[in-house]
């Protein structure tokens, strides 16, 4: 499988997330709001922004715990399964990209201002023209993607901070009377016209893969992304409401730009311009990074064509995903009207957070030993529970339309999985793992839980040592119900004694002897009993998980954990150096409850091959 390169710091995490958001949102969006809420509109979006909370901490968990390509898809396949993956990873990549394509045309407003002859032919031309210089800067590689990025956040960012301060100085306070003139219902429905301002949020999952330290950087820099951004939103719409005329503002198609104009003149006006153009820039390039991904994650589990996933030799971007993304969005901008289509990716968009919500549900609730997000969601579940309802209302009130077109997508989804993919997946996803919870029945296999043991020796960069070969390789003994300690011993000497080809009553011996000259009960609960067997380079490990305890001589509380090791006499010194990496193992917090909690031996074992203690790498 192709790997991509990370290359991602957190200032490009926030500008990517950041760029995402601050478009149409911003500089097209806040008049037709005001008509429908008045001055009360800054409420409007600072509800919006708390309405996208639920998904924003959900996603930030399941990105820290799986940072790989594809985010949301990605997401939702390994927690419900393939069927709603394939919809989850159709979603994404429509959504995305035409909200992308709606960005790059909508550049032609803006360019009017600076250049009023333009006509539609030519801005739909400069849209494609832009969308194959992003292809380009996104084929060369995602730092400099990202390098770009964060130029024209930081430069959009300045801009308006500028508009801020310069029109709060202007504003007339008389323009907020009657601050809710249509009824405080009108600022929770407007609410949910202008969450999707807040959708590109989240977008930075799709590339959590190429994100450095992705445990710190991801869910940081949506954080910071996310304060900045409906900080930002509010004081923007606040000093544009303050210094425009009613009437003007509500008739206006580019009110940030009319609002300069009152508080810096015609100058103002035309650098706003600018700034609303780089906004409908960096989402737009954002949005051909982002939605490159769905495509390569999806190539990568057999549910689109596999030349998507290839990447460059020297950049390591997904080259093919990009080039089929953006001839996606040429097509979209030069021969689709975007009104209802935009509508109906912004459906698609609160289905795909409803549906990530659950996703975190499930994969809490599988209690999967290799699910070790680096950040875990507060409140869990009933601010989530809470975003379901709530996203489930809001794509309800999106109207008939966009609910039919949606509804279609989704059949479609399924009807290419079940004719192209269905026969080519065999994973089992998280959900699977809950009804197994909930049976009681041993529905599922390894594949999940191990992929996610793989994903984080990716992302903390674990690199494995002869004692993580050992635990790999070593027999895992689950016992029912309470054992003395030499019943136990008869069970492990008799599987050691196949594995070094060695006698079982004699190892049996070895047991009860090393006990009789010194306990191997090393903290309450612990044990680790060891023995010198015959022959060289021998030295194997054995695991004994008993949840009712083993009961020892002269130990007052049974025994839950055991470590048993045989090693021939040369294999003293790594001897010792088993005995140090189980003493780190056992000194991590909740090793023991998270012990006894493993669903099986391959839960027990992924326990210990993600333990964060030091590697010894030595031979």
């Amino acid at each position: 499988m192709a790997q991509l390169k990370k290359q991602l710091g957190l200032l490009d995490v926030f500008c990517v997330a950041a760029g995402a958001m601050i478009s149409s949102g911003l500089f097209v969006l806040p008049a037709l709001a005001y008509a429908k809420t008045g001055p009360a509109v800054v409420f409007s979006y600072v509800l919006a922004g708390i309405l996208v909370f639920p998904a924003m901490l959900a996603k930030a968990e399941l990105a820290t715990a799986m940072p790989k390509a594809g985010g949301v898809y990605f997401f939702i396949e390994r927690s419900m399964g393939t069927p709603l993956g394939a919809v989850g990873g159709f979603a994404s990549w429509f959504s995305l990209s035409f909200k992308s394509s709606f960005a790059l045309v909508g550049l032609g407003i803006f360019a009017s201002l600076i250049y009023p002859g333009i006509t539609e032919t030519q801005t739909k031309l400069v849209a494609v023209g832009c969308c194959l210089f992003f292809m380009v800067v996104n084929l060369i590689g995602a730092k400099h993607t990202g390098r770009f990025q964060v130029g024209l956040v930081l430069s959009l960012i300045g801009i308006l901070l500028f508009y801020v301060i310069r029109g709060f100085l202007l504003v007339q306070p008389q323009r907020f009377a009657p601050f809710a003139p249509h009824g405080l219902g009108s600022v929770f429905a407007t609410a949910g016209l202008i969450f999707v301002s807040f959708g590109g949020l989240t977008k930075i999952c799709c590339v959590s893969e190429e994100i450095e330290n992705p445990g710190r950087n991801i869910p940081l820099g949506m954080f910071l992304a996310f304060s900045v951004v409906m900080l930002l939103y509010a004081a923007v719409v606040f000093v544009t409401v303050g210094l425009l005329d009613p009437v003007d503002l509500t008739n206006s198609r580019t009110p940030i730009s009319d609002g300069a104009n009152v508080s810096m003149g015609a100058l103002g006006g035309l650098v706003l311009a600018l700034a609303a153009l780089l906004a409908f820039v960096s989402t737009a390039n954002a949005g051909i990074l982002t939605a490159s991904r769905d495509a390569m994650a999806m190539s990568r589990d057999c549910l689109l064509p596999g030349f998507l996933q290839r990447t460059g030799a020297k950049s390591k971007t997904p080259h093919y995903s990009i080039i089929f993304t953006a001839g996606f969005m040429i097509i979209v901008i030069l021969f689709l009207s975007l009104e209802d289509l935009v509508k109906t990716a912004s459906t698609l968009k609160l289905l795909l957070f409803l549906f990530v919500n659950l996703s975190l549900i499930v994969m809490r609730e599988s209690k999967i030993q290799s699910y070790r997000p680096k950040f875990r969601s507060p409140l869990y579940p009933w601010l989530h529970i809470l975003g379901l309802f709530g996203y489930g209302f809001l794509v309800i009130e999106m109207g008939k339309l966009p609910l039919m077109i949606t509804g279609s997508f989704i059949a479609c989804a399924f009807i290419w999985y079940l004719v192209y993919a269905r026969k080519k997946v065999s994973r089992r996803a998280a959900l699977v793992h809950v009804i197994e919870r909930v049976t009681a029945r041993e529905l599922v296999d390894t594949t999940l839980p191990e992929e996610l043991r793989e994903i984080i020796r990716e992302r903390d960069e674990i690199t494995e040592d002869r004692f993580d070969q050992l635990i790999r390789d070593c027999h895992i003994l689950d016992i029912d119900g309470q054992k003395s300690a030499e019943d136990v011993f008869r069970e492990v000497s008799t599987i050691l004694a196949e594995r070094l080809r060695s006698d079982e009553y004699v190892l049996f011996e070895k047991f009860l002897h090393r006990e009789t000259e010194g306990g191997t009960v090393v903290q309450p609960g612990f044990a680790i009993p060891h023995i010198v067997v015959e022959g060289e380079h021998e030295f194997d490990v054995l695991l004994v998980r008993a949840r009712d305890g083993i009961t020892f001589r002269g130990a007052s509380d049974p025994v839950k954990v055991m470590f048993v090791l045989a090693g021939s006499r040369d294999e003293r010194n790594y001897h010792l150096r088993a005995l140090m990496a189980i003493a780190q193992i056992a000194q991590e917090k909740g090793f023991e409850q998270r012990w006894l909690a493993a669903r099986d031996a391959e839960g027990i074992r992924n326990l210990l091959l993600l333990s964060t203690r030091k590697r010894d790498t030595r031979p």
